[in-house]
């Protein structure tokens, strides 16, 4: 409550305060007035001579000027204090601003079980694991089957192109074959089909195709 209440008593306060400064400043000025009119008075008692005159406005100056001076030193007193009074205020709210910080953060501890807490990252954990160990799985899957397809379609391709290399290689054998050869007998032709065989492993295995 008295938190609460606190900020309007500063504000109240410094406006009695700065009704305070502007009545010395009122105060000074009327000081200063009457100072001027006691010089005047004093050099006006000198030119005619009249000395005791002088020395009871000399008396009424000096007393005036004591009065003018403590003017000044209240009104620094009053400065002070409304300073302070701004300082205390700005305290205040910092204190204020601690206080709902803290009871926030209060709030919120009492919500926030550190064992819950802690349980909730390791499951957070744990089932982030099983998600990439499950994406991780279905990507092996795909790759193989993937994979697999590009492997077949790479081995038919080889063996496509060995067996046009083998089928173009045997043309020229053939073609260069003599001409005594055609007339041999079926064990002859035996004898050529049986190279022609270890040719074609030969060139099989050289291709890296089993």
């Amino acid at each position: 409550a008295i938190n609460i209440f606190f900020p309007d008593i500063i504000k109240e306060q410094n406006r009695e305060l700065r009704g305070t400064q502007r009545a010395i400043s009122r105060d000074r000025a009327a000081l200063e007035k009457q100072e001027k009119q006691l010089e005047l008075e004093i050099k006006k008692m000198a030119k005619t001579g009249n000395k005791e005159a002088c020395k009871v406005l000399a008396k009424q100056l000096v007393q005036l000027r004591k009065q003018k001076n403590r003017t000044y030193a209240v009104s620094s007193k009053v400065t002070s204090m409304s300073t302070q009074t701004k300082v205390m205020n700005s305290q205040m709210k910092m204190a204020g601003a601690m206080s709902a910080t803290a009871k926030t953060m209060q709030a919120v501890n009492k919500k926030m079980d550190p064992q819950k807490t802690l349980q909730t990252m390791q499951n957070f954990q744990k089932e982030n694991m099983k998600m990439e160990m499950t994406e991780e799985m279905i990507n092996d899957t795909l790759d193989d089957i993937f994979d697999a397809s590009d492997e077949e379609e790479e081995s038919q391709d080889i063996v496509n192109q060995v067996l046009d290399e083998i089928g173009i290689e045997i043309s020229g054998k053939m073609a260069k074959a003599p001409s005594a050869a055609r007339g041999l007998p079926s064990a002859s032709a035996s004898t050529a089909t049986t190279i022609s065989d270890e040719e074609i492993e030969r060139q099989l295995k050289a291709l890296g195709v089993d």
